[in-house]
């Protein structure tokens, strides 16, 4: 009775994959249709000055814009978990310096932070050895637990992001200040639409997908993710097997 229970869990949770990754699919063309409307309305709008920040249509035209990208990303995201959960998505490796790409790669976060008076902090040894790695995943990855520790950290608090050598290979770590994972929470927040029940999801918005994706690119990489959370802080930890250095 128990492994007819596991199975037909299996069965109903398959259904729900496919289910979204048709619904995505299918809202993905309509989606990029609003998107080249909305690019052809600013350029008819703009030159006739209607939308000057003055005037209210400029505070109408901003939620458009914004709410549209952000509907896109869902869209995006859940058929990229998709393709990743049927091992559908292509790997384009290419060998960096970890401390090199990871400056730059924070550079469009420093802005952000400074709007929610955040500090990023940059812990990198003068020399690493050389990762190879996909870079559009490790981008994604870097870009989601950024986007999660800003999210969840108070004003005043520091996000910092470390990489260092170690026996188990490479790893990189983004620590955000101000909060903890309560114990019991740690092991379910990889899970897809998962929210943390002490935190306010209208203070928060976000669909509880970023670090499910992030868990599902570390795998694509060959990589492992843990979680580190205790006084007041929480660390998510990226490690990369000692073969993936050349």
């Amino acid at each position: 009775a128990t492994q007819q229970q596991v199975v037909e869990l299996e069965r109903l949770n398959q259904l729900k994959d496919d289910f979204l990754s048709t619904i995505s699919h299918e809202l993905r063309t309509p989606m990029a249709s609003i998107k080249v409307a909305v690019q052809l309305l600013e350029m008819v709008l703009r030159p006739a000055h209607v939308l000057e920040e003055a005037m209210p249509a400029q505070r109408y035209f901003h939620i458009l814009k914004t709410e549209c990208d952000r509907e896109i990303e869902l869209i995006d995201n859940l058929l990229k978990l998709s393709r990743l959960d049927a091992a559908t998505e292509p790997l384009t490796l290419s060998t960096i310096d970890p401390a090199i790409w990871i400056s730059h790669a924070a550079e469009p976060f420093i802005a952000r932070l400074l709007t929610r008076q955040q500090a990023l902090i940059l812990a990198l040894p003068d020399r690493l050895p050389p990762l190879v790695t996909d870079l559009s995943c490790l981008q994604q990855i870097l870009q989601e637990l950024l986007t999660n520790a800003s999210k969840y950290s108070p004003p005043g608090s520091t996000v910092t992001i470390a990489a260092r050598s170690t026996s188990a290979g490479l790893q990189l770590s983004v620590t955000n200040t101000g909060i903890a994972i309560p114990a019991a929470e740690i092991p379910r927040i990889f899970d897809k639409f998962y929210r943390i029940p002490n935190s306010d999801p209208w203070q928060h918005s976000g669909t509880g997908l970023g670090l499910a994706l992030v868990k599902k690119l570390v795998t694509h990489l060959g990589a492992a993710i843990a979680v580190e959370s205790g006084a007041d802080a929480t660390t998510l930890i990226v490690t990369f097997p000692p073969d993936s250095h050349p």
